[in-house]
């Protein structure tokens, strides 16, 4: 048998695809319109509730039959406070421009309902490895739409990826602005982002015509 039995396996598939936390599930919608303007914070965000769903999960794991009941959540949300905390130092010390382009919604990780729903939901029924492969992915999950959506939006309305020029000088009328190509600037606007997660939900409900009967 190999590290991942079929069921582990399905733990870090599932919310790629089907039981995806913001396209099916629709949680975490709002940092998803808040900092998917370019795609640089989008990773960044991913990767930081990478770690916080992970860890998180892992720690409630191991607390779980000693947490009293009626201060569960209350533990929870020191757990994962701890966590950001640490995400947010780490920005501070390492990538201190992005931490201030990224601003309060780092702390706002805090009230991510994914994180606390898989807190309730999986952690505290189940053993530490099988909780973090189900918060490593829910987290991955989150980030893939996060980071589609960043992709899309800074490309079309900056015409750029991670502050790069990619598809041309829009000054100088290099590239596709050579033949007429504009910004959108309503992609960088946050409704452009639910309306991006709102046709990815549609292809996605498209192909698995199973997942209309389901949800």
């Amino acid at each position: 048998m190999g590290l991942l039995s079929k069921k582990d396996t399905k733990l870090i598939l599932d919310p790629l695809s089907d039981d995806n936390p913001i396209t099916i599930q629709v949680l975490g919608i709002c940092s998803a319109l808040a900092i998917t303007a370019q795609l640089k914070p989008s990773i960044v965000m991913a990767v930081s509730v990478i770690f916080v769903l992970g860890i998180g999960n892992v720690v409630i794991s191991l607390m779980r039959n000693i947490i009293p009941s009626k201060i569960r959540i209350i533990v929870q949300l020191i757990v994962v406070a701890t966590l950001v905390i640490i995400v947010d130092l780490i920005l501070k010390a390492f990538a201190y421009e992005l931490s201030k382009e990224l601003s309060v919604f780092i702390g706002l990780i805090i009230t991510n309902c994914i994180i606390m729903g898989r807190f309730e939901a999986f952690a505290l029924g189940n053993g530490p490895w099988r909780s973090f492969l189900d918060g490593v992915g829910n987290a991955l999950g989150y980030g893939v739409i996060l980071i589609v959506v960043g992709f899309f939006r800074e490309l079309l309305g900056s015409g750029t990826l991670f502050g790069f020029k990619v598809l041309g000088d829009s000054v100088e009328k290099t590239g596709l602005y050579a033949i007429g190509y504009e910004n959108n600037g309503f992609m960088v606007l946050p409704p452009m982002a639910l309306i991006v997660v709102g046709i990815i939900i549609w292809v996605q409900r498209s192909r698995n015509k199973a997942l209309i009967e389901d949800h």
